[in-house]
């Protein structure tokens, strides 16, 4: 190539990158491009970061000193039984839930089905919409984000791209909602179980559970999520519910055979989230039996993962071990859960045959850990427990994540550090409130 050629080619290559830029910023080009490029930025990262080879070690030893200020667990990430809700009059005993026969099929009517598609991590606002439009709820799944999960405060950025950060909607953040802006109840409990969940849908009340599943994520590469899944219908001649799938296509009055339904139910200690009128208030909790109280449903999932870790091996292990952590936490039983999440990473650390298997993502839904090893004096396991679950993530943008670790840094006395990750925390989701209250009560000085 001659010179004057040369020179005028190497020119035009930064006019062309420049030009490019200026393009990819205009609005109608950057929103249908921005999907791409994030996902090549991600799948490079993770090309050089695999995220299911990176191992969290608890370090355990003597209990640090309790911090100078105390956080009761529910005012951090509540759970689901804290949430305002209707209860039946205290004179009212909570019948016990005794089977009874079902009919062989239901599959409920008057179902509006809602995908997560063409936005950021919309399961638990499309989830929530089905399980709201099913009672005659007006809005949609775009009112049910701006209030959980509002996105980064950049006015440069339209709604959709403000919201790509939060990988994450709580189900504590679903039942404030309902609580706090719509007109309807909504009861959460730990332990359920698939007659219960058929009890329900025979009598009218679809279910909202969460699970996870292995699936082809945005990265290409199947790989263990969490999941929420509207439950509508079931059929005993075939064995399997009906669902509605916001992700999978077509998710519309998809079919899930009760064990493949069990098994993803597992990993998420059998949550279930039943969203109702207040007049129905006295026969949910007649259906429920038992599980009315929140203290017999924690106690009936950890006998449930007790059992469960007898019989269960490889990822199953993990998630059994995992389960009796988070019941030990809702029991307020510190110590014990923190070293039930011991053995469980020591499991999770030994699934070696298959990386796939490794569910590396499950601290992105699931927080109860940081409150056992917090509550347990274990500061630097929830510091580099936080750095294990940020590093598995192409960029940090977990705000429950950053709050447990700015706890843990505030209390070995790392208080810029503390304070830097509040602040993120809240720029990540302005109606954070648990880490704006925390900026507002914790000395910094």
């Amino acid at each position: 190539m001659k010179k004057p050629f040369r020179a005028i080619f190497l020119l035009i290559i930064p006019l062309l990158i420049l030009l490019a830029a200026l393009l990819y910023r205009i609005p109608f080009v950057f929103d249908r491009l921005s999907w791409r490029v994030e996902d090549l930025k991600t799948r490079i990262i993770y090309a050089f970061n695999p995220p299911d080879e990176a191992i969290f070690k608890p370090v355990g030893g003597t209990p640090a000193p309790t911090p100078v200020f105390t956080i009761p667990p529910e005012s951090t990430e509540p759970g689901p039984e804290i949430t305002p809700e209707t209860t039946l009059d205290s004179t009212t005993s909570n019948p016990v839930f005794t089977p009874t026969p079902l009919p062989e099929r239901v599959i409920l009517d008057g179902v509006v089905y809602v995908d997560q598609h063409e936005r950021w991590n919309y399961c638990g606002p499309a989830n929530l919409a089905m399980a709201l439009n099913y009672w005659g709820w007006p809005g949609d799944r775009d009112d049910i984000a701006r209030i959980v999960k509002p996105g980064i405060n950049d006015p440069d950025l339209n709604f959709i791209q403000q919201g790509r950060l939060d990988k994450n909607v709580m189900p504590s953040e679903m039942i404030n909602f309902v609580a706090e802006q719509t007109d309807f109840n909504v009861v959460a409990r730990f332990g359920g179980d698939l007659a219960l969940l058929k009890h329900f849908i025979a009598n009218g009340f679809p279910v909202l559970v969460e699970k996870g599943y292995y699936e082809e994520d945005y990265t290409g590469k199947v790989a263990w999520m969490g999941h929420y899944l509207f439950t509508t219908g079931y059929d005993e001649s075939t064995e399997e519910f009906v669902v509605q799938d916001a992700y999978l296509l077509p998710g519309k009055n998809m079919r899930v055979d009760y064990q493949t339904y069990l098994e993803g139910w597992r990993s998420f200690d059998y949550l279930f989230m039943i969203i109702y009128p207040p007049d129905q208030q006295e026969r949910v909790f007649e259906l429920l039996g038992d599980w009315g109280d929140p203290a017999w449903a924690y106690t009936h999932a950890l006998e449930v993962a007790e059992d469960e870790i007898q019989t269960q091996t490889g990822v199953n292990a993990f998630f059994a071990w995992f389960n009796k952590g988070t019941s030990l936490v809702k029991m307020e039983r510190f110590l014990e859960a923190a070293e039930a999440y011991d053995q469980a990473f020591q499991i999770y650390e030994g699934l070696v045959d298959d990386d796939a298997l490794r569910p590396y993502r499950i601290t992105w839904y699931q927080t109860w850990p940081y409150m056992a090893y917090y509550f347990s004096g274990r500061y630097q396991d929830v510091i580099n427990l936080a750095n294990f679950t940020l590093d598995t993530i192409a960029e940090p943008t977990l705000e429950e994540t950053l709050y447990w670790r700015a706890l843990a840094h505030y209390a070995l006395g790392n208080k810029a550090q503390a304070k830097s990750d509040l602040y993120q925390s809240v720029w990540l989701n302005p109606n954070f409130e648990a880490g704006l209250i925390q900026l507002s009560q914790l000395d910094f000085d």
